[in-house]
C-alpha cells in the first residue's frame, strides 16, 4: 500500500520538477532549441540558493537562483548566436563549465574553496517559516501549499508572457526563424531571451529544491534533462 506520506512526497516533487518541464517546454518544444543546460543550470540554482540560505536569507535566495540560471542561458545563448555554436554543443560547454562553477559557489556555502555539498541543516528555509505560518491551518500539506502556488504561478507567467508581443516573437523563431528576422526582429534577441527565462525556471526549481530537502550537492542535477523531457512527453500524450 502506498501511504499518504509517499503521495505528499510525489506531489511536492512533482511541483518542484513540472518547473523543469515548463522550462524545457519553452526551449525544445517553443524555440525549437535543445538545450542540454538544465542539468548545470539546476544545481547552480541549488547551489546559489543553499549558499544564501545559509547566509540567513532564505527569500533572497529563490530570485538569486533565478538569477543565476538565467546567466546560465544566456551563456548559451550567446555561444550559439554570438559564436555560431550549434546549440546542443553550446548547451554542452556550459553545462561542462557550470560544474566547476557549481563548485566554487558550494565552496562559498561551506567552508570556502571548491565544495561538492552543502549542508542547511542549521539553516533557516522558506518552508521553516512556511511551517511556522501555514502549518497550523493546512498541517502537513504547508510545502506543497508553497511549492504548488510557485508553481502555478510560474505557469501563469509564461501564460502571460506568450501573448506579449515578444512572446509571440519568441514562438514565431521557434516556427520560423526565417520570417522573423524579415520582420525586423532580431532572432539573436529572442533566442537569448527564451533560454535566460527558461534556466531561470530551471534554477528557481534548483532553489526550491536545495531548501526542500536542506542539502545541495554537485551531481544534483544529473539526468534532469531526461527526465523532465519524459514528463513533457507523457503529459503531452496524455492531453493529446
Amino acid at each position: 500500500m502506498i501511504s499518504s506520506a509517499v503521495i505528499l512526497s510525489a506531489l511536492e516533487l512533482g511541483c518542484i520538477y513540472a518547473l523543469v518541464a515548463l522550462a524545457l517546454f519553452l526551449s525544445y518544444k517553443t524555440l525549437n532549441i535543445a538545450d542540454m543546460t538544465t542539468d548545470g543550470a539546476f544545481t547552480l540554482g541549488c547551489a546559489v540558493s543553499a549558499t544564501v540560505a545559509v547566509a540567513g536569507h532564505p527569500f533572497l535566495a529563490i530570485p538569486a537562483a533565478m538569477a543565476a540560471g538565467a546567466a546560465a542561458g544566456y551563456i548559451t545563448a550567446f555561444l550559439q548566436t554570438k559564436m555560431r555554436i550549434p546549440s546542443i554543443l553550446a548547451g554542452i560547454i556550459t553545462n561542462t563549465g557550470l560544474y566547476t562553477v557549481n563548485l566554487a559557489v558550494m565552496g562559498l556555502g561551506s567552508k570556502g574553496g571548491f565544495a561538492s555539498n552543502v549542508n542547511m541543516n542549521k539553516a533557516v528555509t522558506i518552508f521553516d517559516l512556511a511551517k511556522q505560518y501555514l502549518r497550523p491551518v493546512v498541517g502537513d500539506w504547508y510545502k506543497l501549499a508553497v511549492l504548488g502556488t510557485v508553481a502555478v504561478l510560474a505557469a501563469l507567467a509564461i501564460k502571460w508572457f506568450m501573448g506579449t508581443r515578444l512572446g509571440l516573437s519568441v514562438r514565431a523563431t521557434g516556427d520560423n526563424a526565417d520570417m522573423v528576422r524579415a520582420s525586423s526582429i532580431s532572432p539573436a534577441f529572442t533566442i537569448t531571451v527564451g533560454l535566460c527565462i527558461a534556466n531561470a525556471l530551471t534554477g528557481l526549481a534548483g532553489g526550491l529544491q536545495s531548501q526542500y530537502q536542506k542539502s545541495c550537492d554537485i551531481n544534483i542535477g544529473t539526468g534532469m534533462v531526461t527526465i523532465a523531457l519524459a514528463s513533457l512527453i507523457i503529459g503531452q500524450t496524455l492531453v493529446g
